[in-house]
């Protein structure tokens, strides 16, 4: 398997990097209004900040990072034709985002029975609307990963190596959007 591309070619195609950029953009303007809000109400967001679940959120860095690192593995090793390995390395990266989720979860749980919704005050509407657009993302992320390990484990000429570049490029943006939104929501303010 050929699988060099010309430096002007992206890996997974234009369109996923079109849409990576439109997400990066929407997510980087809210985090903008988040600090601009957040240095208008000083206190509100550096109070309501500590209302958050540091432990969990940290959990969730390393979950999602790690699950990355595994989707990289796993492209590494399609390009060897090491379908074995692809496969061992895109589950367990599943399993990070799964992981990721659920912590979430609990975490929104916390919130709920706290009385921390989205109307409480500004800080959390934006930590609500970030994070569950974010949660929404990875979601979907898992569901492209779990459809592109179906498709190479019945070798199916469906799963293009490109098809496998795009999803990994979403999943990645995953991982970019919450290192941009761990420590504006859980540690700078």
């Amino acid at each position: 398997m050929n699988h060099t591309k010309s430096i002007y070619y992206p890996p997974g195609g234009i369109l996923i990097w079109i849409i990576i950029y439109l997400e990066l953009i929407t997510f980087g303007m809210a985090i903008l209004a988040l600090a601009y809000y957040g240095s208008e109400e000083r206190e509100l967001f550096h109070n309501s900040s500590l209302k958050l679940n540091k432990t969990i959120g940290t959990i969730n860095t390393i979950l999602l990072l790690t699950s990355g690192f595994f989707v990289a593995k796993g492209i590494r090793f399609f390009k060897t034709a090491n379908i074995k390995n692809t496969l061992f390395y895109f589950n367990w990266a599943m399993l990070g985002g799964l992981g990721f989720l659920v912590l979430k979860s609990f975490e929104y749980y916390e919130k709920l029975e706290a009385g921390l919704h989205m109307d409480y005050n500004s800080f959390f509407r934006f930590y609500w609307l970030l994070t569950g657009f974010h949660f929404i993302h990875v979601l979907v992320g898992l569901v492209i990963l779990l459809v592109i390990t179906f498709s190479i484990k019945k070798k199916q000429t469906v799963a293009s190596f490109e098809d496998i570049e795009a999803s990994a490029s979403f999943w990645h943006m995953c991982d970019l959007i919450w290192l941009l939104l761990f420590p504006v929501l859980y540690l700078l303010f």
